[in-house]
């Protein structure tokens, strides 16, 4: 087998990711919906789901227009990139939109058949909400991979153009889809979590009643927001990373092209660039393998289920990466002085696959319930709202320790064992599963939409055990899932970083000089003045909920006694508008800034590109931790502990500081803390798109 064939088959393995999706998605079409009221509640959070990627997507499109003009006018008749770096733009642009589109649409459909089969069985729940999780998953994988390889094979052809000059113009692929993926995380979280305090706070607070209680306005806002926010959301956010480490690692792969090894090696020199292309397309066809061992029985223990296909998924790609690494690559080469082996390079994977998942775990047990960091919240809080706050920030703090050594220790191993290469695919490494990892995050909020319809459809309580079982676990899922989000946000942050640095010609990063180190505080500013955006958007559309629940309760007769209808709309319009106002200022900061400094001077942009990185990552680890601890803090109180000696439940004081706790973490955990993620990464692509014009 040539190189032209083996890059040949990795598009055709996201064709398979597609197909494979598509199948699932037809399956869970074929289910059925269950009782009138149910299917009614379902098209109406189906309905606003759609409506909100309608309306924000309109917003995009002028923004995809603009900046491809753009893009294609700055790169016209440059020597080492092209007017086509617009195309590779609008289709990364194109694919995250789609994934997005795909997965939510799907998840909305998976929620109420996942209700309807847990009025059967535990384990035919899982295999719904699993399976509408999965769609979600290889859509994001099959897209990228299908994308990625296909323009790579079309600029390859072009005989004119050196392998630089190819990979330049396809770095506008990865700058599509983190533009996306900003706008899709942002706008998804303001809504999400607007709706969400909004229901907590007027139902369980001021009106006493259940957050998903049918009587509360704001009740199908809060489910749309689970899918709009938690699903398409995190689907873009993975997109962007996924694309992102791989196109970096490309980049990198290019400073091997004229040693003699690659020369003589069984295929070429463009063996280091397709390898993560084909790491890639190995581990999709993986997480399909994974995803049959997706299993529960009654009585069983979802997360069993869920760990058996995302952990065995990940072992098969630890051995399939050996084979691929070593047959592709040559034993050993020597590059500046130092000797890399493909062996180096695998066990550079190995590293990421490891952290990924010890940062997962790490952030479950900060988050998880039962544990002793909620523990400590949900006891804090009956002493009041004060003292829970003040606990979760600690928590917070404090979870971000283990997380940074991990991620210190990784950059450190993979680049004694293959160079700045070793750390760029190690990010490709932690996110080759990214298939099933996906498919179990998106599992918990399919899971949560299933156990609001069951409560909003008073069906019998067996059910709404069922669901709550799997929302348990989902919660487990989502905390992972956050974790592996940020551990691969920061790996391939720093791929793109030491790419922009090649790019650019920036040999290093000296911080005793005063323009970089003022880059350098500039780009720790960042993330907070990003997040305090985030934050103010969620409190103002949150405000404005609020308010409307209020008025519907004091306007509407009988709504408080259940014999009358709530205007839901209304509150699913207001989420809706708030989130397209408020995500174009975020986004434009993102991309506005680096290219504003990276004109005056680029090593300062190098500067800014360090500060934002690792102010970022811990930044992110503290806000998504805090949140998760608050919201599973509140959760062990709704179902009763001891403090004491005195039981402490549903309805008592040391709830109500515990919902006011969780209310407060609740944009950090799904608005400003994911989005971080993406703005470290989106200003490393908006660097390295530019670096051929600042070279």
């Amino acid at each position: 087998m040539n190189i032209a064939t083996l890059t040949i088959l990795v598009p055709i393995t996201g064709v398979i990711a597609l197909l494979y999706a598509w199948t699932k998605a037809r399956w869970i079409n074929k289910q059925e919906v269950g009782t009138d009221l149910m299917a009614e509640i379902s098209t109406a959070i189906a309905e606003g789901a759609r409506a909100f990627l309608r309306q924000e997507y309109r917003v995009l499109i002028i923004f995809v227009i603009v900046v491809a003009a753009l893009l294609a006018f700055a790169n016209a008749g440059q020597a080492n990139s092209s007017w086509m770096i617009a195309i590779s733009f609008v289709v990364g642009a194109f694919c995250s939109a789609l994934a997005g589109f795909i997965g939510m649409n799907v998840a909305t459909k998976a929620n109420v058949r996942t209700t309807n089969a847990a009025r059967t069985s535990l384990g035919s729940a899982l295999n719904v909400a699993f399976s509408g999780g999965l769609v979600m998953g290889l859509s994001v994988v099959g897209l990228g991979i299908l994308g990625l390889g296909s323009l790579f094979i079309a600029y390859d052809s072009m005989t004119a153009w050196d392998i630089s000059k190819v990979i330049s113009v396809i770095s506008g692929f990865s700058l599509g889809a983190s533009s996306i993926a900003l706008f899709a995380r942002v706008g998804g979280g303001i809504y999400t979590k607007a709706a969400d305090v909004g229901a907590d706070l007027a139902g369980k607070v001021y009106e006493g009643i259940p957050e998903d209680d049918p009587r509360n306005p704001a009740t199908i806002a809060d489910n749309v927001g689970d899918n709009v926010g938690d699903v398409a959301g995190m689907g873009a956010d993975l997109f962007e990373s996924y694309v992102g480490s791989i196109i970096g690692t490309m980049v990198l792969g290019t400073a091997f092209l004229q040693l003699s090894e690659f020369q003589t090696a069984a295929f070429g020199e463009l063996s280091p660039i397709v390898l993560p292309l084909v790491l890639a397309g190995a581990g999709i066809l993986v997480s399909i393998l994974g995803s049959f061992f997706v299993k529960v029985k009654e009585g069983g223990n979802p997360q069993h289920g869920l760990n058996v296909g995302e952990f065995g998924a990940a072992g098969f790609m630890a051995v399939l990466a050996y084979f691929i690494i070593t047959w592709m690559l040559p034993e050993s080469w020597v590059v500046g002085g130092s000797t890399i082996t493909a062996m180096g390079v695998y066990y550079a994977v190995l590293i990421g696959l490891a952290a990924g998942t010890i940062i997962g775990l790490v952030t479950e047990y900060y988050t998880a319930t039962g544990k002793g960091p909620v523990t400590g919240i949900a006891n804090q809080s009956v002493t009041g709202a004060a003292t829970n706050i003040i606990a979760g920030l600690g928590v917070g703090m404090y979870s971000t320790g283990i997380p940074t050594i991990v991620l210190a220790l990784s950059i450190i191993g993979a680049f004694t064992f293959a160079g700045m290469y070793g750390i760029a695919i190690a990010a490709v490494g932690m996110l080759s599963v990214t298939g099933i990892q996906l498919a179990v995050d998106a599992y918990g909020p399919i899971s949560d939409n299933a156990g609001g319809i069951a409560e909003m459809a008073k069906l019998p309580p067996e059910v709404r055990e069922r669901t709550d079982k799997l929302d348990a676990v989902g919660n487990t899922t989502a905390a992972i899932g956050k974790g592996f989000a940020i551990g691969s946000a920061a790996l391939t942050a720093l791929g793109l970083f030491a790419a922009f640095m090649q790019q650019a010609n920036v040999p290093n990063i000296d911080v005793a000089n005063p323009t970089i180190l003022a880059g350098l505080l500039i780009g720790a500013m960042l993330p907070y003045v990003f997040s305090a955006m985030a934050m103010g958007a969620v409190g103002r559309a949150a405000a404005e909920m609020i308010k409307e629940v209020g008025r519907q309760f004091a306007e509407i007769p009988g709504l408080r006694e259940g014999t009358a209808k709530a205007d839901h709309e209304r509150c699913v319009e207001i989420s809706t508008k708030a989130a397209i106002r408020e995500m174009v200022l975020p986004g434009l900061l993102a991309v506005v800034v680096p290219v504003a400094i990276g004109f005056i001077d680029k090593s300062m942009l190098g500067g800014l590109l360090a500060g934002v990185t690792v102010s970022g990552v811990l930044f992110a680890i503290f806000q998504s931790n805090a949140g998760g601890a608050w919201d599973n803090a509140k959760k062990m109180i709704e179902g009763g502990i001891m403090v004491d000696g005195k039981k402490i439940s549903k309805g008592s004081e040391a709830h109500k500081a515990s919902v006011v706790g969780d209310t407060v973490g609740d944009p950090l955990k799904d608005t400003s803390g994911p989005s971080l993620n993406i703005l470290i990464k989106l200003i490393a692509v908006v660097a390295l798109v530019i670096a051929p014009l600042i070279a």
